[in-house]
């Protein structure tokens, strides 16, 4: 269940910007939320464009930690084990309501600015979305490495982007500056934790909202333009 673009109720598309970042798990989610939020609109959804702007949620961590996301979070953000363990449990159960199966367990901490990098090229090349759903899944439920570039490359091939391309644009860095003004801009926004909504400009939505919430914003922004 991905967003697509649907039939026009106003003149131009409902314009929605996501921060997000690939090792949240909250971010999945909310993208959930939101395609179900949108589809509950059925036959009175506007048309909506998506786009996804790079965050890095913890730029402490390292290249390739070697440990389960129990002993990342106890050792390196000092919590203590058991909350630790009770906090997966609960995210586990809330994506499950959404449709996801994480495995935590699987989870390979690393740096996302490289998968962030491939992001940008993908939406060059129009592939955003279907980019954006591969790396989640990759992270959250498989445990790929989003920071190797022979996975990455291997990801984007699978969504149907050019893997020569792909792998030339990783290389050369070409998309790094666009990732960091993503991170700027965020910060000018005084964004501080993703996800992160902008709706049509004007309306901010933040963290991973119930499916009702982001049904409203868009039925409310769309009321508005025709009103």
């Amino acid at each position: 269940m991905r967003p697509h673009r649907f039939d026009l109720s106003v003149s131009e598309p409902i314009k929605i910007d996501i921060w997000s970042d690939i090792a949240c798990p909250w971010c999945y989610i909310g993208k959930r939320h939101l395609e179900a939020g949108i589809e509950a609109l059925g036959a009175d959804a506007p048309d909506v464009e998506i786009e996804y702007h790079s965050f890095e949620l913890s730029p402490d961590t390292p290249l390739d930690f070697e440990g389960s996301t129990v002993e990342y979070l106890a050792d390196r953000k000092g919590m203590p084990v058991e909350r630790v363990e009770q906090m997966l449990e609960h995210v586990t159960g809330v994506a499950a309501n959404a449709g996801l199966d994480y495995h935590f367990e699987k989870v390979a901490h690393t740096k996302t600015l490289k998968a962030h990098e491939l992001l940008h090229f993908a939406k060059a090349n129009g592939k955003q979305l279907e980019l954006k759903e591969r790396l989640l899944k990759a992270y959250f439920v498989e445990g790929g490495r989003v920071n190797r570039i022979d996975q990455l490359v291997g990801y984007a091939a699978e969504v149907g982007l050019d893997a020569d391309a792909a792998r030339d644009a990783l290389e050369s860095g070409r998309y790094a500056s666009d990732v960091q003004a993503d991170i700027a801009q965020a910060g000018a926004y005084g964004i501080n934790g993703v996800p992160f909504f902008v709706i049509d400009g004007k309306y901010g939505i933040s963290g991973a909202q119930p499916a009702e919430v982001f049904s409203q914003a868009i039925a409310q922004i769309s009321g508005e333009r025709v009103a």
